[in-house]
């Protein structure tokens, strides 16, 4: 593998404030990563570490986009000036894919580079492998799942061969053999290329033991602390902690809710078989239930239909074959079927949070995003009102509500794609991915308010990857292992 000339970093007073926005996304910031160095950039969720990267990166935009503080250099230069020496993994892969082929795309940074065609057939292979994402050249990337999306994005960086490194949270929806996968072959990346590493990721256990640094970012401006991981952990651990930094070691104190069975099922069905479209099947002879005021956690490897299994006990997706069958008391006009439900009938018995939280987001700030079920539902203004204010407060968002949904950092949107299902109060609750880009403070937040409407007899049923979110919901387990 060709070995990068490592960039240099550096941060004098920056910061940025994005238009429109009364407090800015990140402030104060100053710092010097020398070239070669593999730097863990941490931070409560809000803190502005995807938009430091961004910055670094160059493509925060001009005057219109924002307002920007102090000095911000790659190498000496503005960061504008070194986009072809800079590879940006970002938290919403969606937003890193160009092109339809999965092969194409991975060879599309390489070609704006100037990369002798030659040459890049292989680095598109190295590249596929390193990332453990095995799927035809030819593959449409449409296609792929969440996870295979993030594998995808990270090949086509690494194929770049970049003097800095940026990845924003390149495990979050990855299975624990992919987690694996992309720590490791981050790792031969940098060991072979000598780039100069920022890793934003709320999983440190997984990065810390590759990183000569730690670098942590206060949700107030400036620095909490910047040092050897070993030093600032020790040092630091139960204040950062508290700032919602997740410590290495560090338990959360949350109870575990009894697993046990219900004794009737609010969704079920038998031999089921579900497919992203008609010709696609990822799963067949499935018989599933989601017990009544229990959890139901929907497990496995990347790419095995959980996303799919988890749209269509929704009612959002038709089944290929076999029906999805509602207890009696949730029947609607259609009948007990949730895919032949009203909006408005899913309003009230299964709200769903998908993978994407923008792809929910309705309105222009926080504050009316959460009044739309219940406005929906015909609920009067004194009780929009109360369950609205409630829920920002318990999400920590309250700061934010009249923010457009749009310019929230990932934790914050994804706590605010939880918060907007749970303002209508269905009987179901569907969730992708519920704990994905959350600090610690709002990880232990999200998860009690889970345990919380379980026992206040609400169905839970979330997609995850998370150990912590299956041991501490407890109830019942859907493995989907491997594809039909």
């Amino acid at each position: 593998m060709t070995t990068a000339t490592p960039a240099r970093v550096q941060a004098a007073g920056w910061g940025w404030r994005y238009a429109g926005r009364r407090l800015p996304a990140v402030s104060d910031v100053t710092f010097t990563i020398e070239p070669g160095e593999r730097v863990l950039l941490l931070g409560a969720s809000g803190a502005g570490k995807s938009t430091l990267l961004a910055g670094l990166a160059g493509v925060l935009g001009d005057a219109d986009e924002g307002e920007r503080s102090g000095s911000l250099l790659v190498d000496g230069a503005s960061p504008e000036s070194r986009r072809g020496h800079t590879g940006l993994v970002m938290q919403d892969p969606d937003a890193g894919i160009v092109l339809s082929k999965v092969g194409d795309d991975v060879a599309f940074g390489c070609e704006n580079l100037g990369v002798p065609a030659s040459e890049i057939s292989d680095r598109v292979a190295e590249a596929l492998d390193a990332v453990g994402l095995d799927v035809p050249l030819r593959h449409a990337t449409k296609a792929l799942s969440g996870g295979q999306k993030q594998r995808l994005v990270l090949a086509g960086v690494l194929a770049m061969r970049p003097g800095l490194l940026l990845l924003d949270e390149p495990t979050a929806n990855l299975d624990p053999e992919g987690v694996a996968e992309v720590r490791a072959s981050v790792e031969r990346v940098v060991d072979a290329t000598g780039a100069t590493l920022i890793v934003v990721e709320h999983r440190t256990p997984v990065w810390v033991d590759l990183m000569t640094r730690v670098i942590v970012l206060a949700a107030d401006g400036g620095l909490l602390a910047d040092g050897a991981p070993e030093q600032v952990f020790a040092e630091h651990g139960h204040a950062l902690a508290d700032a919602g930094v997740w410590v290495p070691g560090l338990d959360v104190e949350l109870p575990m809710l009894p697993r046990g069975g219900a004794d009737s099922d609010m969704l079920s069905a038998v031999d089921l078989a579900i497919a992203r479209d008609p010709r696609t099947i990822v799963q067949s002879g499935l018989d599933v239930h989601v017990p009544r005021g229990s959890a139901t956690v929907i497990t496995g490897p990347n790419g095995v239909g959980k996303s799919t299994l988890a749209l269509t006990l929704a009612g959002l997706i038709p089944e290929h074959e076999g029906e999805i069958v509602a207890a009696a008391e949730l029947a609607g006009r259609g009948g007990r079927r949730p895919f032949r439900w009203t909006s408005r009938e899913l309003l009230t018995r299964i709200g769903t949070v998908f993978q994407e939280p923008e792809h929910q987001f309705l309105t222009q700030t926080l504050r009316d995003e959460l009044a739309v079920g219940p406005k929906a539902l015909g609920w009067d203004a004194a009780r929009t009102t109360a369950v609205v204010e409630a829920l920002l407060e318990r999400l920590h968002l309250a700061p934010l509500a009249l923010a457009n949904p749009f310019t929230l950092s990932g934790g914050q949107k994804r706590r605010l794609s939880v918060a907007t299902v749970l303002a209508a109060s269905p009987e179901v609750i569907v969730l992708d991915e519920p704990t994905f880009g959350q600090d610690r403070r709002g990880w232990i937040e999200l998860v009690a308010l889970l345990q919380e409407e379980i026992a206040a007899g609400t169905s839970v049923v979330a997609v995850t990857h998370d150990e912590g979110v299956i041991r501490h919901l407890g109830g019942h387990r859907i493995d989907l292992g491997v594809a039909s």
